[in-house]
């Protein structure tokens, strides 16, 4: 893909944009600040991040999530915002997910919801750092790529693979 002079926009996608795709908003600024702008959305926003996904950014990620925020992917449908990556990362927002513009590279990288996980304060936090560290490897490959180096065709074809890749759940 033809390096742009602007960083990659990416959007993550989930459900209710309180866990998976704000841990890939917040991942991927951390992996790769200069590269990338990116967002997270989701279909039936739950109106609030979860309190777990923001305790697992800052202990486990050391960062500052306070100003994440659970929003409708409406809000980027209906400003026009064109992004070079879709990302979904769970399997209803996979199913149901838009057209965008811009003809985006779209991919899946589904993981477990950890807001569904009951138990202990500690059974809680253990799924929700699982599923960050899963999401971080994935960012990590993701980030790796020569994105210069490769049209758009292997592009998306590589960043598909990323999302069933064993690789990125060691």
């Amino acid at each position: 893909m033809k390096e742009s002079a602007r960083p990659f926009r990416i959007l993550f996608l989930c459900t209710g944009n309180s866990a998976r795709s704000v841990f890939g908003e917040y991942l991927i600024r951390r992996v790769a600040p200069v590269a990338f702008e990116s967002f997270s959305a989701g279909s039936d926003p739950k109106g609030e991040v979860h309190p777990m996904t923001l305790r697992v950014l800052s202990e486990i990620h050391k960062i500052d999530a306070s100003d994440a925020e659970s929003k409708s992917w409406d809000r980027f449908r209906e400003d026009g915002t064109i992004f070079d990556f879709v990302i979904t990362v769970c399997d209803h927002a996979r199913e149901t997910c838009p057209v965008w513009p811009g003809q985006p590279v779209i991919a899946h990288w589904g993981s477990m919801d950890p807001a569904a996980v009951e138990g202990t304060e500690e059974e809680v936090f253990d799924a929700f750092k699982k599923v960050s560290i899963e999401i971080r490897r994935r960012v990590e490959l993701f980030a790796s790529l020569p994105f210069e180096k490769l049209d758009r065709l292997r592009l998306e074809q590589l960043t598909k693979e990323i999302g069933e890749s064993k690789e990125a759940l060691a």
